[in-house]
């Protein structure tokens, strides 16, 4: 998972107001790019593709032309579920 500090197998931390852009492709899969803040002008976090299921923290969702962002309003973590399925639940 590039950057992001591992919390476990399988299991990274997420900043408290990391933001979430996730790319709906034709596939089906998604692409899901994870910042530190919207608000910081640095690279992505980290980058995988899969599906991001659920979303079990406080956030803000916002749709897009090629899919949603989703604001994170406190201390997560981003679990993976499988390969390619990933969950957000709060730390």
């Amino acid at each position: 998972m590039n950057k992001l500090a591992r919390a476990g197998e399988g299991r990274w931390h997420l900043p408290r107001h990391a933001h979430i852009i996730v790319y709906e492709a034709e596939r089906g899969d998604q692409l899901i790019t994870v910042y530190d803040c919207g608000a910081a002008q640095k690279p992505p976090s980290a980058q995988v593709i899969g599906n991001l299921v659920r979303v079990r923290a406080e956030h803000e969702l916002d749709p897009t032309v090629t899919g949603y962002v989703v604001r994170m309003r406190e201390r997560s973590v981003l679990e993976a579920q499988d390969d390619d399925h990933f969950v957000v639940v709060s730390a």
